[in-house]
């Protein structure tokens, strides 16, 4: 089965990829500049104590991309599966993906909070419409 609102999918997926390359790639340096010692029985919040705010948000970034988005996998699937994954549902796919991309480069760069949650909350109302339109076309 091939669909248009898969490619969109993927393109998360992949960006999802692209925040753990960053998340190590700005992490491993700091961890060896700052002479973290790796300690399990250190608590999360203790580790994130020793780590620059900018070396975090791109790990709370790429959680981020782990949480939201599922339901979006899920939307998209069903879309997809339902033979509705075309037109409007495949551009409001391309737009939560691209609001994604952004929330994610104000997040790791600048980390401007009210933006941020502007952004979030823009593509949380596109995927709502989006779960919308799957359960009308489910039900």
């Amino acid at each position: 089965m091939h669909s248009p609102i898969l490619a969109p999918l993927i393109a998360l997926v992949l960006w999802s990829f692209v925040m753990w390359a960053w998340l190590y790639a700005t992490r491993i340096p700091a961890l060896v500049k700052n002479k973290v010692v790796l300690d399990p029985h250190r608590s999360k919040e203790e580790f994130h104590a020793l780590l620059p705010a900018r070396v975090r948000w791109k790990a709370d970034n790429y959680n981020h991309l782990m949480e939201q988005p599922t339901l979006f996998y899920a939307v998209v699937l069903t879309l997809a599966v339902i033979g509705e994954g075309t037109g409007l549902n495949a551009g409001l796919a391309w737009l939560y993906v691209g609001l994604r991309v952004v929330h994610s480069f104000v997040q790791a760069t600048v980390n401007v909070i009210m933006l941020r949650f502007a952004i979030f909350m823009v593509a949380s109302v596109v995927l709502l419409v989006m779960a919308l339109r799957a359960a009308v076309a489910v039900l």
